[in-house]
């Protein structure tokens, strides 16, 4: 069966697969140093250039599987030598250069960069060239090309540089946690912190003296998720791995999309607070846009106070498919809440590690979050439920929503609000590509997964949003 959409995600599952294991079996933190030993037993190397080079690189990732670097904030981190195997990238000079006469390319720079051979092809002298591009626009056979790096490329908020070593850094200030990074390094080089042996530690707790419940609040982005299983089987499987009781965090979007519906009727303009990545985005990089800000938790802390408040005591674990989630639950206000977090890549990890087959287990059910809540997991999905919670609601309020895909849409709308030229009056925020469906922490992405979460909407038992918030407190 497949579970993964690239090999470099099989690979931190091994290895987050093995640390669970130990950790439940109480034998970590003593034997984390054997477990490269058990991903590569022999003396051939699978990936790299030695199989030591290879172990020291599992060492590393054993390292943020426990927790990674306590002294650095940043969930997301990055292993140095794991990180030499990319070039440095820049603006190059390709084989197409025709020795032209017009020599735009050095007319143009600005910086004195581009010298030419006996042959006149074009050089470019990367002492001075400051990467302007100006010489790859103006070349007439577009033989300039910039060689950017899969991590750079992906960070649209531009918090990734190179260092002395060649290794990328990540700038903790732009860095949104969003996790386009991990996902697109083909050599794993970029990974975000596990929290597993957290949750172990309150799993093993939940069994022994310790007078708590454990909840579950999964991501209805699940439904696109573990395909090779029924839903209802993922369901019965976190049951199987001592949590109490698993609950939706799309009754959280219910929740927030009856209240945003209400402060946007009236203050008149709002930007979603649901994307941790996207509300940092804004803080960073447009801070006279922060008033804006829905004062609404996002989904999964407003569902997790909900839990807090009525089932104390008790902890919440939030399984889902977002590494920036990590960091959310770093902020004062979502902080009471929320005790940990999971991407589903470390859930498949939880279950092989019990060698729990969740393919031979019974299904079982999800609380009734409405279609509303359930959507929120796409883009587009909490503009529509805003629309339906004014409806239901009654309030008399013009919607004009901004359904932004992607942080460079993001980016796009806010520009234009704080230009004053925005048509809108809500900005929906998503930071990854699709929505949440295009989390970096997803086993699968793809299109399909967007058909597959309205699918799961459809299957709601309540239809409306106030119908499930009505269901969710009389019980």
């Amino acid at each position: 069966m497949r579970k993964f959409d690239t090999k470099v995600q099989y690979l931190k599952y091994k290895v987050l697969r093995e640390v669970a294991k130990e950790a439940f079996a109480d034998r970590l933190p003593e034997t984390a140093i054997d477990i490269p030993k058990m991903i590569v037993p022999g003396k051939v190397p699978t990936m790299r250039c030695c199989v030591y080079k290879e172990r020291a690189i599992l060492s590393e990732r054993v390292k943020l599987a426990m927790g990674g670097n306590k002294s650095n904030p940043n969930v997301i981190e990055v292993i140095d030598i794991a990180c030499d195997e990319c070039p440095m990238g820049g603006y190059e000079v390709t084989n197409a250069c025709r020795g032209c006469l017009a020599h735009r390319c050095e007319d143009v720079c600005r910086f004195g960069a581009i010298s030419f051979d006996s042959n006149h092809v074009a050089h470019i002298d990367k002492s001075k060239c400051r990467e302007c591009g100006a010489c790859s626009k103006v070349c007439p056979y577009s033989a300039i090309h910039n060689y950017r790096r899969p991590c750079e490329s992906a960070c649209k908020v531009k918090a990734i540089s190179m260092g002395a070593e060649k290794q990328a850094c990540i700038d903790n200030e732009k860095c949104i946690s969003c996790g386009a990074c991990v996902y697109q390094c083909p050599f794993g080089a970029i990974m975000d912190k596990s929290y597993i042996l957290n949750v172990i530690d309150m799993l093993k707790g939940s069994h022994g003296n310790r007078n708590y419940k454990i909840f579950a609040v999964v991501a209805p982005s699940i439904s696109s998720q573990f395909t090779y299983a029924k839903l209802g089987q993922v369901i019965t499987g976190l049951r199987e791995l001592g949590f109490h009781t698993v609950v939706e965090a799309a009754l959280g979007a219910d929740m927030v999309a009856a209240a945003e519906s209400r402060e946007l009727a009236e203050k008149g303009f709002l930007e979603s607070s649901c994307c941790p990545a996207f509300v940092k985005y804004i803080e960073t990089n447009f801070p006279e846009l922060v008033q804006h800000i829905s004062h609404n938790l996002s989904p999964m802390a407003t569902i997790a106070r909900y839990i807090k408040e009525h089932e104390a005591p008790c902890k919440v674990v939030f399984i889902g498919p977002c590494t920036a989630k990590k960091a959310e639950i770093q902020r004062e206000s979502v902080r009471p809440y929320v005790d940990a977090v999971l991407t589903f890549e470390e859930l498949q990890a939880l279950f092989d590690s019990r060698e729990i087959d969740i393919t031979a287990l019974s299904e079982g059910v999800l609380d009734n979050a409405s279609y509303f809540g359930r959507i929120f997991a796409r883009s587009g999905g909490l503009a529509d439920a805003v629309a339906e919670g004014l409806r239901e609601q009654g309030l008399d309020f013009e919607l004009k929503p901004c359904a932004c895909d992607g942080i460079e849409a993001c980016k796009l709308a806010l520009l234009q609000k704080s230009r004053g030229k925005l048509d809108a009056n809500f900005i929906e925020g998503m930071a990854c590509v699709g929505g949440c469906i295009g989390g970096a922490g997803c086993l699968t992405h793809g299109e399909k997964n967007k058909a597959e979460v309205d699918k799961y909407g459809r299957e709601a038992y309540e239809k409306t949003i106030q119908e499930a918030i009505s269901v969710l407190k009389s019980n």
